[in-house]
């Protein structure tokens, strides 16, 4: 049985969680901070100046001074010239235990500096340096971990959905959300039931059904928490009669596919399953929109200097929202264009999110995108504001990040309106159509004056008389449904098979 779920959360896109302390380092390996503070403690330790070690490497002080602030990781060959400068040995550079416990202590604050909690709480970093006493570091220390126990805490019904989110998300991005053994699996099916180019029509992904050993079968009560229902013993995909018009009617056909393309089993955890979701959402737009034409079509567009999602859209028949996940598995792997991506709802709150541009979306402590608030000044939240919904939105946002532009577009659900928005930073922006735009924006956040904070006289009239009941999509809100398939009434989908199973 392989059941497709409308309700459960799924990840594209930002942030992620480190996977062991802040930067990402376990108990016992090495980094560059620890190897930076054994630089630094070996050097004073002879009385050496930063200068004089740097002559005798023969470097800049800047770049010994970085290297021991823990902000570059030097190659193998220069930590033997600095071994060699101050009388040890490589081996002992690298110990992975602090030099002092005060430089134990100091790492640990630097790291955390470098963590979630800092960034969700808008905090600017500061010089740890012998104006501060140990006292003054613990209680630092000690504050940030409490803060981070408190939100992981709160967190703690969703905490597995939501770091396996984060951890998915960090995968994503380190493949420029580009998977060749997909693109693979999705050319070799379309060349068996001979698709010739051009957009993949519905009667060709109902000959892949037939292909795999599958046949279709409309349904008027289909189980309300599916998509579509598989049934793997008799070969049959049930799905609905009544199609939503927003929706491709192609898509639940190739997700009910792609389980049985990618030999999905019955997830055991949520992290499971929601890696079964972007495959399979990742798979199906793999055929939608074949690598060999799309980035042929992307990179003539390029050329042209006119990269625009709904002429992408157009040219495979697809829908917006599909066309933009699509461009983000091609545009860095295929078209050296690094990229963002969000859906947003319209009460701003992150559905989904990509990137690999270094644009900052909001997170919490644990390193977690959906679910957060994005700046009221960014193109995602600005679209809505738009009168004219049928032309494409573009605008220029100066974060501190950096400048980026984006296009975007709205698009409806039963939930409501959400945003899907596209961005690469300014200096890539000469490929895109819509780069002439003078909608331009500027954005402080994560700093609460931005739009976070209320202005102080609508904040001293109306702060203690006001209460409001928050439209954000309820999915968002609640706690992660049990069961292996999130979302789904197992009991439903059995009778269902039951009363359709044929018979004899």
């Amino acid at each position: 049985m392989v059941i497709a779920d409308r309700t459960a959360q799924t990840a594209l896109a930002a942030a992620p969680a480190a996977p062991s302390g802040a930067d990402g380092h376990g108990p016992d390996e090495v980094d560059a901070l620890t190897l930076g503070r054994r630089i630094r403690e070996r050097r004073t330790a002879l009385g050496m100046t930063l200068g004089e070690l740097a002559t005798a490497i023969d470097r800049a002080p800047s770049q010994v001074s970085s290297i021991e602030n823990g902000k570059r990781e030097p190659r193998l060959s220069m930590l033997r010239t600095i071994a060699l400068a101050l009388g040890t040995s490589v081996d002992e550079l690298l110990r992975t235990d602090a030099p002092s416990q005060r430089a134990a202590l100091e790492i640990a604050v630097e790291r955390a500096q470098r963590g979630p909690v800092f960034a969700a709480l808008g905090l600017a970093p500061f010089r740890v340096g012998k104006a501060f006493n140990d006292q003054t570091l613990q209680t630092i220390l000690t504050l940030h971990n409490e803060i981070d126990r408190l939100h992981r805490e709160r967190a703690a019904t969703p905490e597995e959905a939501r770091r396996a989110n984060a951890e998915l998300r960090a995968e994503m991005r380190a493949r420029d959300n580009f998977y060749p053994e997909l693109e693979a699996k999705a050319a070799e099916l379309l060349e068996a039931v001979g698709h010739a180019g051009g957009p993949v029509s519905h009667q060709l992904v109902a000959d892949m059904a037939s292909h795999l050993g599958y046949s279709l079968h409309y349904v008027g009560d289909l189980p309300h928490s599916t998509r579509s229902v598989t049934d793997k013993r008799h070969g049959r995909i049930y799905l609905p009669t009544q199609q939503s018009p927003s929706r491709d009617s192609r898509s639940p056909i190739l997700q009910a596919l792609a389980s049985h393309i990618l030999a999905h089993e019955e997830p055991r955890n949520y992290g499971e399953f929601l890696r079964q979701r972007i495959e399979t959402n990742y798979l199906t737009a793999a055929i939608l929109l074949p690598e060999q034409a799309a980035v042929r079509f992307l990179t003539e567009a390029k050329n042209l200097r006119r990269i625009s999602m709904e002429e992408l859209r157009d040219a495979f028949a697809v829908s917006y929202e599909t066309a933009a996940h699509r461009f983000t598995n091609l545009a860095t792997a295929r078209l050296g264009i690094p990229v963002h991506f969000m859906k947003v709802h319209e009460s701003g709150t992150i559905i989904k999110a990509y990137e690999n541009d270094a644009v900052r979306f909001p997170s919490d402590a644990l390193g977690a995108v959906e679910g957060t608030t994005v700046c009221r000044n960014w193109t995602a939240r600005t679209v809505f504001d738009v009168e004219d919904r049928f032309s494409p939105w573009y605008q220029y946002t100066d974060t501190p990040s950096g400048t980026f532009w984006c296009t975007s577009r709205i698009e409806k659900a039963k939930e409501g309106e959400y945003s899907v928005s596209v961005g690469v930073p300014f200096e890539h922006v000469k490929w895109f159509r819509g780069r002439e735009t003078s909608h331009r924006a500027v954005s402080r956040c994560p700093d609460e004056t931005c739009c976070r904070r209320a202005p102080g006289a609508l904040a001293e009239r109306w702060g203690d008389h006001s209460w409001p009941a928050a439209r954000t999509p309820t999915s968002l809100l609640a706690a992660l449904p049990t069961g292996t398939f999130p979302g789904v009434d197992q009991t439903e989908v059995y009778q269902f098979l039951e009363a359709h199973a044929p018979r004899g």
